[in-house]
């Protein structure tokens, strides 16, 4: 009997925003409580993690405002597109991110959502503080000089 294949991952959205507005502390894989409708829209690859962000409140971590369209095959078990969305992590987990947002003043923001190799739908956070406007001209500088850097070595061999 032939073995099975592992399933390529599947990046469904990203939040490339969040690199250029924050310094990535640490980042985290998370599960996320999804319904029925939304795994088939997330399969056909339109949501958007832009806008969102993750807050535990009450002991549990939430994804807030995650855009998750509508499954137009599901007509009578449909969803609410910005509901609230559990995410599940381990206790130890959930206490670190409880420090860090709490006391440290860091923000969890979604990195991207993605189908693993199982084919189960998972959410990258990390754990972020916010970046000033130097701080964002530093690093497009940076980014520019690297650029510059590597094109000047291909060129002289």
């Amino acid at each position: 009997m032939a073995e099975k294949q592992p399933r390529p991952v599947k990046v469904v959205a990203e939040n490339r925003r969040a690199r250029h507005d924050y310094f990535i502390e640490d980042d985290l894989e998370a599960g996320i409580v999804l319904e029925g409708s939304e795994v088939k829209s997330l399969r056909t690859g339109k949501a958007n993690i832009a806008e969102s962000y993750a807050s535990v409140e009450g002991g549990e971590l939430w994804l807030i405002n995650g855009y998750i369209p509508a499954y137009s095959q599901a007509k009578a078990f449909g969803h609410d597109e910005r509901r609230r969305r559990k995410l599940l992590v381990s206790r130890r987990e959930l206490a670190r991110l409880w420090q860090g947002t709490a006391r440290e003043g860091m923000t969890l923001v979604p990195l991207s959502l993605y189908f693993n190799e199982k084919g189960r739908a998972k959410l990258k956070l990390g754990v972020a503080k916010g970046k000033k406007l130097a701080d964002k001209r530093a690093t497009e500088a940076k980014r520019d000089w690297q650029r510059q850097k590597a094109r000047l070595m291909r060129e002289r061999g």
